[in-house]
Parts: C-alpha cells; sequence; structure tokens
C-alpha cells in the first residue's frame, strides 16, 4: 500500500452497482443473511468488482506514516454531515472508492456515502460482549476495536468481531455490497480467551492479513500477546507468533503491525511478566518476517524495571525515518534505533519528554508524537534527534497533509488544526465525543472523524 493522493472514483457509477435501488438519503439499506460462510464457498482470486482506495487502513498505508501529499484538504474546515451509528467507533475509518469505511463496538460495519453521510449498506456480524462478561476492561459493550483493512486485489475489507465466550474472528466483507464472504478463527494460542483483546489495526501486506492481540484495560487474566497471519483469500492455516513471555506482552498499540517496506513486519510489545533474570521478548520492538518468525528485537536495558512498573513500549507503534525507526513508550522516553534493531540497550540515541499512547506521523525527518501531555514534533537528523513544538492538552493521533496537522482533544471533543513548521494552533471547531485514540482520516475535500456516536465529517468552506 503506497501514500497516494485522494481521488475519489466517481460517486454514480460505483453507488449503482454497489448494492440494490429503493433506498433513502441516510437510511440502512437491507443486506444478505448475516450467517458466516466458508472460505470453501467462495471465489479465492481478485474480482472485477474492486474499489480504488485512497485511505485504506490505519494511517493511510502500511508503515503507518499519517501522512498525505497533495493538499487534498485546505482549512479552515465546517461541518458537513454526522451520522449516528449503533455503537462507539473506536476503529479509525477508513476510505474505500466512495465510500467511508467506520467499524462499531456493536460489531456492525457501514458503508458511508463520504459527500453524504448516507448509508450504503450495513451488515452486523455478531452480537458484542457485555462488560459485565468481561474479567475486567473499559469499552462496554466490546465488539470491532481493531481498524479494519481493505486488500484492492480481493476487494474485502476485513474485521475482527468480539463474540461472548472470548471468540475472536477474522470476517472478510465484500466492500461493494457488504456481502460477507468468510470467516476465520483466530483464537489459536492456549491462554484464558475471554482475557484476550484485538485492539490494534489490522494489516494487509503480501497477500496475507496480520492481526495482533493483547490484553483488556486492567491486564487481568491469562493472556499473552500475539500475531496472527492468514492469505487473503480465508484459505490455509492460521498461523502465529507468541511473545515468549509467561504472560500479558500484550500488542494492542492502536496502530497495529507496520511493514517496513521489505516485507518484514514491526511491532510493539507491552509490559510482560519478566521483571528480572533472563529476557522474555516482552516491553520491546520486534521484527518478525513475513511468515512471523522473529528476525531481530529491541528492549531498553530498563525492560525489568519497565515491566514492574507498566512502563512499556506498547502504548505505541514504531514508526520509519529514513534508515531508522522511532518508537516512544509509556516511561517517556523516545529511542532511535537502527534497522536490525540493536537488542537490549542497542538504542543509537535517546531523548527523554514524550510518554507516547496511539500513532505518530511521520513526513520527511521529522515525527508527530501522540503524548500525553499534548502532542510534540520530533527531529531526526542523522543520528541525533532535537524536540520542536508541542500543543499541551491535543492528545490524538495526528495526521499531516502537507504543512498542517490534525489531532483530536479527546477531553472535549475538539478537532485542532496546527501548522507543522510552527507549531500554531490556526483553528479549533467541534466534533464531539470521541475515545482516547481517535484519529481524523482524510476524504477529498475534508476530513472524518469517529466519535462515540458515529461519524462526523467536515468539509472545506
Amino acid at each position: 500500500m503506497s501514500r497516494v493522493r485522494i481521488g475519489l472514483v466517481p460517486l454514480a457509477i460505483l453507488l449503482a452497482a454497489c448494492t440494490s435501488a429503493g433506498s433513502t438519503p441516510g437510511g440502512s439499506l437491507s443486506s444478505p443473511s448475516s450467517a458466516p460462510t466458508s472460505p470453501a464457498a467462495t471465489s479465492a482470486g481478485p474480482r472485477d468488482t474492486t474499489l480504488s482506495s485512497s485511505w485504506p487502513t490505519y494511517h493511510g498505508d502500511s508503515a503507518r506514516s499519517g501522512f498525505l501529499h497533495g493538499a487534498a484538504v485546505r482549512p479552515p474546515l465546517q461541518p458537513a454531515w454526522e451520522r449516528s451509528l449503533d455503537g462507539a467507533v473506536y476503529a479509525q475509518p477508513i476510505v474505500v472508492g466512495p465510500f467511508v469505511i467506520a467499524a462499531t463496538e456493536n460489531n456492525s460495519v457501514y458503508a458511508l456515502r463520504a459527500d453524504t453521510g448516507d448509508v450504503v449498506w450495513r451488515r452486523h456480524l455478531a452480537p458484542p460482549v457485555p462488560r459485565s462478561e468481561l474479567p475486567c476492561g473499559n469499552i462496554d459493550p466490546l465488539g470491532i476495536t481493531g481498524t479494519p483493512s481493505y486488500d484492492v486485489r480481493t476487494g474485502d475489507i476485513f474485521v475482527v468481531t468480539e463474540t461472548s465466550g472470548g471468540r475472536h474472528d477474522l470476517r472478510a466483507i465484500d466492500a461493494r455490497s457488504g456481502r460477507l464472504r468468510w470467516t476465520r478463527n483466530l483464537d489459536v494460542v492456549d491462554r484464558d480467551r475471554s482475557a484476550q483483546q484485538q485492539r490494534s489495526a489490522l494489516l494487509v501486506s503480501h497477500g496475507n492479513v496480520y492481526v495482533a492481540f493483547g490484553g483488556l484495560f486492567g491486564d487481568c487474566g491469562n493472556y499473552i500477546g500475539y500475531v496472527t497471519r492468514i492469505a487473503t483469500n480465508g484459505k490455509g492455516a492460521v498461523e502465529h507468533y507468541a511473545v515468549p513471555s509467561g504472560g500479558r506482552a500484550g500488542i494492542w498499540a492502536p496502530p497495529g503491525p507496520i511493514d517496513d517496506g521489505t516485507g518484514d513486519l514491526l511491532v510493539a510489545v507491552g509490559n510482560g511478566s519478566g521483571t528480572g533474570g533472563e529476557f522474555d521478548g516482552s516491553d520491546s520492538v520486534l521484527r518478525l518476517s513475513a511468515d512471523l518468525k522473529r528476525e531481530s528485537f529491541f528492549a531498553p536495558s530498563t525492560w525489568a524495571a519497565d515491566n514492574a512498573s507498566d512502563l512499556d513500549l506498547g502504548s505505541s507503534s514504531p514508526v520509519l525515518v529514513g534508515d531508522h525507526i522511532v518508537i516512544a513508550g509509556k516511561r517517556g522516553s523516545v529511542y532511535l534505533l537502527p534497522h536490525g534493531l540493536g537488542g537490549i540497550g542497542g538504542q543509537i540515541a535517546t531523548l527523554d519528554g514524550c510518554s507516547a499512547y496511539g500513532g505518530a506521523a511521520t513526513t520527511g525527518t521529522a515525527v508527530i508524537l501522540p503524548c500525553s501531555d499534548g502532542i510534540r514534533r520530533l527531529d531526526v537528523s542523522g543520528d541525533h534527534m532535537s524536540w520542536g513544538w508541542q500543543v499541551a492538552g491535543v492528545t490524538g493521533s495526528p495526521l499531516v497533509i502537507d504543512g498542517t496537522v490534525y489531532a483530536m482533544s479527546a477531553d472535549n471533543g475538539d478537532l485542532v488544526v496546527i501548522d507543522l513548521r510552527s507549531g500554531r494552533v490556526r483553528s479549533r471547531m467541534h466534533v464531539g465525543s470521541v475515545t482516547r485514540f481517535a484519529t481524523p482520516v482524510p476524504t477529498e475535500g475534508g476530513l472524518v472523524i469517529g466519535t462515540t456516536r458515529g461519524v462526523t465529517a467536515l468539509r472545506e468552506r
């Protein structure tokens, strides 16, 4: 998935082929039965019904850069439309052809017209899990939390639902019609399934879907961080890599696994059960091969103390800056890593000043980090890092479009527009109640944002 300028396919042509007639503006179209289908009953190859995509995955591309070039959105912005859905939207919406695809905690997936917000189709996949049935957590009910990913080759949107009994199922949905094409279960480790949570964004890479797992808010129960791989046609075995810790070590950061451009994956791992002695693979950045073999890792020399104090690296995902990798976690330290990651204490440089939660955005040698006390610009020059500006109180995962930064203030539900070079706040606009990790998504001439009620869209004035 490359970084591409947004260009939506003409709406009239695509919408005519998407679903049956008889819809009303803002109304939900009837959809086929939601009974799961098996991979054997569906076509395995690419189809002629695929749609182009401008924002098919979390932060737009498989490197999770969160950057768009081409001035597709020009502030100032104004309200465009608001669509209430059947649950809170924790996952970042994605853009597929003329559609905004939004997934809810009620285990529903919607295709909304990007220009009007009208519902084109809705697919309710399964009942979500009430908080009362979980050992801990802070989402009620718990359904689809990880950001979906779209595969242009198959024309499918991939989501993971959570249902009663701690069941986590990967589902492939036809982007045009909302038809469920196949379902595969991803509970492949011998742990307490009800204590596992799928919060990270899904990644489509090299014909596979990668899905990462962690635990619930509160770190309760017997869970372990792991990553699964399955072919985009739904066939074959569900392969996985599990962190070799005695427990915990969740892979839960909202951006999910990233593709470093070589076919390898990078994932950030949270605090594990080890607090001394031999390194247990937790509190780390891992490089995994496409077939999920660990090739290298980084862990701070303070990994054991970080584990003991819940100061792990798993609260954000690594980002690529030239030949280097930048990662920041809960401790408040930012690490500049070599391509090979460097092992324990193997960072090139360390800079204190950001306890990061969510997904960073990168452009050139600048990184905009979602720090807990306000987003902050980091500049990388060779083997050195330095701080630029900071905007206090704005903690959401940022989006960069050319020279402008967009980020949410979760405390008051404001979208804040910031000059990339100077850090000057250019404008603020109230969007509504959002979750901690909400991040804006670009559409043609505007933005959409997932909220606790549904989706809100803004457009150029």
